[in-house]
């Protein structure tokens, strides 16, 4: 049974042209051979298994070869090429810094450079992992790595460039290696199967390429193991699937398409179909981000060649993208992007995910009555110059919201056969309510309402229809508690209770209100409509309006801390203060 050489070793490139995806290093190196300007030390750094070792062993190799032909490629003949083939070369000197750090090791390192080499032209010194060097290591190694002798060569490797110090990087020549592109992995792996008489379809070995991350040592070795789990020496698509425990991309496609149907059952369906097969829901979350930008690039022709797949899963992006609007993948990948974030602090993780594929079966819904919502400001003014109401024209009713921001018929107080039409939309005020009480999760056909019903009236309190009375300051504060109240008890809002809660002034038909932030000035602006509706009604003033400023220097703070409240209790009852003091009391508890 002959002894099995992992593809690894086997194939290991041992001139610069066989080195795969690393074009710009080794041009970069034969041109110095060529012209001899090599430098006195070398600092290879990347991810695993791109080909530092592997080019630093070659470019040994090449600089020491006796019969160097022009096109600067050993000729694997000479004393010093089979001495390397054997592993018997005294001129090339590989040191593990990973377990040889200390000073000690370096000071060794620095007696051998002493000596000249015996045969050939230069000692060339590689040392891997040279980030794992102590600081007292990077020191000592200092003064010879600046001044070598003319036939020492240093060639340093390392994955974690910013863990060596500066003064070791400036007297270095520094190459930084690419992670290898899946196509050129697929290539490379095809010649292997050519060479071992294995057959492979060209999308298994681009599933390998992609799983390896731009590795070629990781695709290597993914390679002999689906080699060894396959029959008949055979790679197919589905076997390094399963063999590799992907999930395959068909699913990101299915999930996309029941998602831009607002389907939350096929969409919740196909999710527990994938954590039945051992999936973890992370990985699932940040493939399912990955395709929505792969679709996202797939918009614009100059940004396709951003995909890393095959032409058969590039159609299927190219023809996805073009169902999918743009504002739905941005709105995906924002939601998307808060589920990866706060996954695993998530306490149940399933349904986490669950409520974020919710959230976007929804946003199609969502987007369209954005558009509704939005309102230009023509609009905007058109609303506000109108015309004042005659005596022959009833007000508009106030439209009050149902708890999920939807706003609710009011029943006309005038009963009539014909069917009354619904209350108008208050301009300007219909996309703040929507950015800030809609829910992804609510039910479409709760959130457009077509017509009042009489279950609807049933439903949600209107406030009774009174005489209309004269507009005074009293009269408008009660009418202004009387809204408040309503609006507390309808949707139990924290900011519209607090900014209605404020000291108004009344100039004739000019409503003053002093506010103490932009957020409450927000919140005013979009029950503005349905506040003067209700007033206008209340006061038959058609004309009456509503002025709002921020000035926080002007509104008379409300009590909230213990220390306050007590304060403010203290103003109006003195001996309130006398029988903290006689007690020794402490406000705060």
């Amino acid at each position: 049974m002959d002894h099995f050489v992992v593809s690894a070793r086997k194939y290991r490139p041992i001139t610069f042209d066989s080195v795969v995806g690393q074009s710009h290093i080794t041009t970069t190196l034969k041109n110095a051979i060529r012209t001899n300007h090599l430098a006195q030390a070398f600092l290879f750094c990347g991810p695993r298994g791109v080909g530092k070792t592997t080019c630093a062993r070659i470019l040994a190799k090449t600089i020491n070869c006796q019969n160097l032909s022009d096109d600067v490629e050993p000729c694997g003949q000479c004393e010093s090429c089979v001495s390397f083939q054997n592993n018997a070369s005294f001129n090339i000197h590989e040191l593990d810094a990973a377990s040889n750090n200390s000073v000690e090791d370096i000071r060794n390192l620095i007696d051998q450079v002493r000596y000249p080499p015996q045969t050939g032209k230069y000692k060339i010194y590689i040392i891997d992992e040279v980030h794992m060097l102590s600081q007292a290591a990077f020191n000592a190694f200092l003064k010879t790595l600046e001044e070598p002798p003319s036939y020492a060569i240093f060639i340093l490797a390392t994955t974690e460039k910013h863990k060596i110090l500066p003064t070791i990087l400036s007297r270095c020549q520094i190459f930084d290696f690419n992670r290898i592109q899946s196509v050129d992995i697929a290539d490379h792996l095809a010649r292997i199967a050519d060479k071992e008489n294995i057959k492979a379809e060209r999308e298994a070995l681009e599933l390998i390429g992609q799983k390896a991350d731009g590795g070629l040592r990781d695709a290597l070795s993914m390679f002999d193991l689906n080699v060894t789990f396959s029959q008949d020496n055979f790679l197919s698509y589905q076997a390094v699937l399963e063999n590799l425990h992907i999930l395959d991309y068909d699913y990101y496609f299915k999930i996309t398409d029941a998602l831009l149907n607002g389907s939350v059952a096929q969409s919740l369906i196909l999710f527990d179909e994938i954590l039945r097969k051992g999936f973890d829901g992370h990985l699932f979350v940040v493939g399912l981000l990955e395709h929505f930008r792969n679709l996202l690039v797939c918009k614009d022709p100059a940004t396709v060649t951003l995909l890393q797949v095959s032409e058969s899963a590039r159609q299927k992006y190219l023809a996805q993208s073009a169902r999918a609007e743009m504002s739905f993948l941005l709105s995906a990948l924002s939601v998307g992007s808060q589920c990866d974030i706060h996954y695993k602090a998530a306490k149940n993780q399933r349904l986490h995910v669950e409520l974020c594929l919710m959230k976007l079966a929804n946003l199609p819904h969502i987007l369209n009555l954005g558009e509704l919502a939005a309102v230009d400001e023509t609009a905007k003014k058109k609303v506000d110059t109108s015309p004042p109401l005659t005596a022959s024209t009833e007000p508009a009713a106030p439209a009050y919201e149902k708890p999920n921001g939807v706003p609710a018929p009011t029943p006309s107080p005038v009963a009539t056969a014909a069917p009354t039409p619904p209350p108008p939309v208050v301009a300007g005020t219909a996309q703040s309510r929507l950015r800030s009480t809609v829910h992804l999760t609510a039910p479409v056909a709760a959130q457009v309402p077509t017509a009042p019903t009489e279950e609807a009236s049933a439903i949600v309190p209107t406030l009774p229809d009174r005489p209309a009375l004269p507009l005074t300051l009293h009269n408008l504060t009660e009418a202004w508690q009387e809204f408040a109240a309503e609006c507390k008890r309808l949707r139990d809002s924290t900011t519209e209770e607090v900014t209605l809660n404020r000291e108004i002034e009344l100039e004739g038909t000019l409503i003053r209100l002093a506010l103490d932030n932009d957020l409450q000035k927000e919140t005013l602006q979009a029950l503005k409509g349905t506040l003067l509706g209700f007033l206008r009604k209340r006061f038959n003033e058609p004309g009456l309006r509503l002025e709002e400023r921020v000035a926080p220097q002007e509104v008379k703070r409300m009590p909230y801390t213990p220390s306050e409240k007590f304060n403010y209790m203290a103003e109006k009852n003195p001996h309130l203060r006398e029988l903290q003091q006689a007690l020794g009391l402490d406000v705060d508890f």
